[in-house]
């Protein structure tokens, strides 16, 4: 008999979790050959979720709720949960009942196919336009930075194999990205077209200085393909100096009685400046993270775990 474990961040979701735990149980109601346990984690959450998790953790035998003592972002949560998860698959989703959780036999049929992971994919998302260009921008990121195939598409419900998971685990630095450890561990991930729905209920906790400070932790912790860049960067602009100041030299040679031009110098002298100390940025970027990470900065703090019993140690 095999088991699931169903991994669900909540944040802001005291009025949608309930309906997606239900939907859970209520698809594998009949699926005698499964059984499965929902892993709750409360990120820190502003609303009563936790309050919500605790009740139902104490009500259902398979459910386990997990209360952070401090919001580190949502793949920090989820390597919570996934160090809980001790099932053969382990399903990633949301709290606010987008994830078509219907389609999950539809999801998990790659992975009885040789596949390592399953990862849903939806022809139009249902979210406001910021967080649409947000996604493109993360997927140009993602195939460009850590080589994800450019036909593969990433989204927040998921499938994946317990090898994976283990392998994710073994990330212990803080600012984990899920994605990014997913495509280091395998590369045979495959898409699985469903439709993604509306909204429960509230607007999405994702705001533009979360979804940036995701978009720094993939570029930063699994490449060094942004110093390469810098790299190249400082050296045409080098170039384009060198070959600026000849320039300059020849027509003062050749025409004596033309006056130093004070705008093109201060344009030049800005645009270098402003190179400099994107590319002194960056670094400091890097170097800050290595300084987090020598000082053993926590994934996550759990403050208190209710539910079933950690069977981790019964592997």
């Amino acid at each position: 008999m095999k088991k699931l474990s169903f991994v669900i961040p909540c944040y802001r979701s005291e009025n949608t979790i309930i309906s997606v735990i239900q939907e859970i149980n209520l698809v594998l109601q009949h699926k005698s050959e499964y059984e499965y346990e929902i892993i709750a984690i409360n990120d820190s959450s502003p609303d009563n979720v936790w309050y919500v998790l605790e009740n139902l953790a104490k009500e259902y035998s398979n459910i386990k709720a997990i209360d952070l003592a401090k919001n580190m972002g949502k793949h920090s949560a989820m390597m919570a949960g996934y160090s809980f998860a001790i099932g053969d698959i382990i399903v990633s989703l949301d709290d606010d009942g987008q994830c078509p959780v219907d389609k999950l036999w539809d999801l998990l049929a790659p992975l009885e196919q040789g596949y390592d992971i399953a990862i849903a994919r939806y022809p139009k998302k249902k979210q406001i336009a910021f967080k649409n260009f947000g996604s493109k921008v993360n997927d140009l990121m993602a195939c460009f930075l850590i080589d994800k195939p450019k036909d593969l598409k990433l989204s927040n419900f998921y499938a994946i194999k317990r090898f994976v998971c283990q392998e994710v685990l073994r990330y212990h630095n803080p600012y984990p990205y899920v994605s990014g450890l997913f495509l280091r561990s395998t590369s045979k991930i495959k898409n699985v077209d469903m439709e993604e729905r509306e909204r429960i209920a509230g607007t999405s906790g994702y705001t533009f200085i979360k979804s940036l400070k995701l978009w720094l932790n993939g570029f930063t912790a699994f490449s060094v393909k942004p110093l390469r860049i810098a790299t190249v960067v400082g050296f045409f602009t080098s170039l384009l100096g060198f070959l600026f100041a000849f320039y300059i030299v020849l027509r003062k040679i050749y025409f004596p009685d033309v006056a130093a031009g004070y705008s093109s110098l201060m344009a030049v002298q800005l645009f270098i400046g402003g190179i400099i100390m994107m590319c002194l940025g960056l670094i400091g970027e890097y170097v800050g993270r290595i300084y987090i990470s020598l000082n053993n900065s926590p994934q996550y703090v759990i403050r208190k775990v209710v539910g079933l019993q950690d069977e981790r140690d019964e592997e």
